[in-house]
């Protein structure tokens, strides 16, 4: 029980506190302290290969490859990440401490695979802890701000949206942009963009959902469970065997899922077996 209330308590406390130390890692580049704090995971559809995102930059891990490697130099705490397309990814969080950027990024793009970066939208002015896209709708949870917003132009222009709580994910449907389900405290559903959210009760943790009918949930005892309506019923699978920081389904059978120390776990037969597929 105390995992599942630590995972509750983690979007409230960054909206309150933030990630003040960025600066600790962001100022050595020549000492790689590895994939520390991982906040989202990404496939990229040009190479198949694993991204990482960290607070203390990007990693990439190739698909012959076990040992995850920084994307260029920078430190940047990308707290939110998703990928949009080949080489293409969406972020947000805070810049390495070397640039004269903002403390919060808003909504930044990359497209070179993570080399470099460009502001999208909301620089200064969001810090998107969860950062989700389907088809044209991007969904984020502005930590900073403690709002939800929605996107329907790839993240140009934003609306603000109703927040049922402080999220701690969320996993939009992958056929209907307009529904989605969030995690706080307990789980949340909306079907119309987050205009209205209908309470589910259960427990906390990391989401994920492939297919219509294959919505996955990694809990903080290291617990994975499928849903299959959506969030109402769920069915115990397997275990990632420690407390999770990220949760990702490529489809409905391949499955990774981060640990706090750096290691990705990989499961390809939905969730039910798990081996590492990269160390820190």
């Amino acid at each position: 029980m105390r995992r599942l209330a630590v995972l509750a308590a983690i979007a409230l406390i960054a909206t309150l506190a933030g990630c003040g130390d960025d600066e600790e890692f962001a100022g050595a580049p020549e000492q790689d302290p590895g994939p520390i704090h991982v906040h989202g995971l990404g496939i990229n559809p040009a190479d198949r290969a694993l991204f990482i995102a960290t607070h203390t930059g990007l990693y990439r891990v190739g698909r012959q490859e076990s040992v995850a490697r920084l994307v260029g130099r920078s430190r940047q705490d990308t707290m939110g990440f998703s990928v949009a397309g080949p080489d293409r990814f969406l972020g947000s969080g805070h810049p390495d401490v070397r640039s004269d950027l903002p403390p919060h990024l808003g909504l930044i793009e990359s497209a070179d695979a993570g080399k470099t970066w460009q502001p999208v939208a909301l620089l200064g002015e969001a810090d998107f802890h969860v950062l989700e896209r389907a088809g044209g709708r991007v969904y984020g949870f502005d930590a900073t701000n403690a709002r939800l917003l929605v996107s329907s132009d790839q993240g140009r222009t934003w609306q603000r949206r109703p927040a049922p709580e402080p999220l701690l994910d969320l996993a939009p449907h992958p056929r209907r942009p307009d529904t989605a389900v969030a995690v706080g405290s307990i789980l949340h559903r909306t079907v119309d963009g987050g205009r209205r959210w209908v309470a589910l009760g259960g427990e906390v943790g990391y989401l994920a959902w492939p297919a219509p009918d294959r919505l996955y949930q990694a809990l903080g005892s290291g617990r994975v469970q499928l849903s299959r309506d959506s969030g109402e019923r769920w069915t115990p699978l397997g275990s990632i065997g420690g407390e999770p920081a990220a949760l990702l389904a490529v489809s409905a059978a391949e499955l990774y899922a981060a640990l706090h120390d750096g290691t990705i776990k990989i499961s390809r037969d939905g969730g039910r077996t798990w081996s590492i597929r990269s160390r820190p």
